[in-house]
């Protein structure tokens, strides 16, 4: 057994990443662009970083190599080092043919990882979430308050809460009931999917959970009910910050859109003198730049080493995109090495990485129908609709 950890964290990004398709269609949803130079995974990975976290189990399945490859041995986020510390890539065994079940069950299959580091306490992540948190300050809360479990939560627009763990507390902010996705929400305190465990007790509650056939081994659905029912003692951590899970498309294209508001609060970057996020970009390096503006009169973000011609407003740019004269592109995503033509208009979309969109195409979404186009998918024709499929080609 290695030397004793105060904390340790475990992120969990082996989702399939459905409601994201097609993006997801060959990558995990962890590893999808974000904000014109990160992958989603930068976030929480960086956040652990800031936070004095140095051993890190990453939990990967659907699609591992695209974040093998990304994460590779840590360096961009200082997490490297030796087998005590850094970050480890923690992928479903082969051997294993329902690999992980639930988010519950993933951890269950690791006990040996964290009973090797001995920690007091176990910080369990989402990996497609986009946040800036300092986990010292939810660790100060929890061991303050004595707690078996600590759970972030955040308050939520009351249309929105049913697609949330929604919490209820006390005065003193002890977790009273928690329903997961609940059809008619009775509060609007959302848990963030962001727990801190004593390890001892959590260990137990896996491996109870591990014997219950009627489990769907799920810390939303499962472990957090199954404690408070054994009168556990959960409390709630509120956070105040920006935080957005962009686990559908809608979500995607939304916290894009944040990235662009110029006054919008919370604003999702903090001082980058104090507060970095870390990426493995292809043309920097290991490191980061901070996002910046193409113009101060122009409303779109956009990264280096880009030809746009065209006419691009309120528009995240990744690198290597290609605009060329006469195209309008207005309240979009364009992924990493896109390719627009002449004459194209795009509003509404996130065109996916490498993707070609041939001279003369239109690509029209709107709010809450924002049109997607796979990564390196060619499209030709004077519309575009996925309905219809018109002339898609895969290269």
């Amino acid at each position: 057994m290695m030397s004793k950890k105060d904390c340790i964290a475990m992120l969990l990004a082996g989702g399939e990443g459905r409601r994201l398709s097609p993006l997801t269609n060959n990558l995990a949803k962890p590893a999808v662009p974000f904000g014109g130079e990160y992958r989603i995974i930068d976030f929480p990975l960086s956040n652990c970083a800031n936070s004095g976290i140095h051993t890190v189990g990453v939990l990967t399945q659907y699609a591992s190599e695209s974040l093998h490859t990304h994460i590779g041995g840590g360096e961009p986020w200082g997490l490297y080092g030796s087998d005590a510390d850094g970050v480890s890539l923690l992928a479903a065994s082969p051997e294993d043919p329902c690999g992980y079940l639930g988010t519950a069950d993933a951890i269950y299959k690791n006990l040996s990882f964290i009973d090797d580091h001995n920690p007091d306490d176990v910080l369990i992540l989402s990996g497609d979430h986009i946040y800036s948190m300092d986990y010292r300050k939810l660790r100060d809360v929890h061991t303050a308050s004595g707690a078996d479990a600590t759970v972030s939560v955040m308050e939520v627009p009351l249309a929105e809460a049913h697609r949330f763990g929604i919490v209820g507390v006390d005065e003193s902010m002890r977790i009273v009931n928690f329903v997961e996705k609940p059809t008619k929400p009775q509060s609007t305190l959302a848990s963030m999917g962001i727990y801190i465990f004593k390890w001892s007790y959590l260990r137990k509650m896996l491996i109870e959970d591990s014997e219950n056939p009627k489990s769907s081994h799920d810390f939303g659905k499962d472990i957090i009910p199954h404690m408070l029912r054994l009168e556990g003692k959960l409390y709630a951590y509120p956070f105040e910050g920006y935080w957005r899970d962009v686990g559908t498309v809608d979500s995607l294209w939304e916290a894009h859109m944040d990235l662009l508001e110029q006054d919008m609060e919370p604003h999702l970057e903090p001082d980058p003198h104090a507060w970095q996020t870390y990426s493995r970009d292809q043309y920097m390096g290991s490191g980061r730049s901070p996002i910046s503006r193409t113009d101060e009169h122009d409303s779109s973000l956009s990264h280096w080493n880009n030809a746009v011609l065209g006419d691009v407003q309120r528009t995240v740019v990744f690198y290597g995109v290609q605009v060329a004269e006469g195209s309008v592109v207005v309240n979009s995503v364009l992924m990493p090495n896109v390719k627009i033509g002449r004459d194209v208009h795009v509003a509404y979309a996130i065109i996916g990485e490498g993707a070609i969109i041939k001279d003369g195409t239109r690509i029209e979404g709107s709010i809450g129908k924002i049109e997607v186009i796979a990564p390196h998918a060619v499209i030709e024709g004077s519309a575009f609709a996925p309905s219809t499929a018109l002339n898609i080609q895969q290269t």
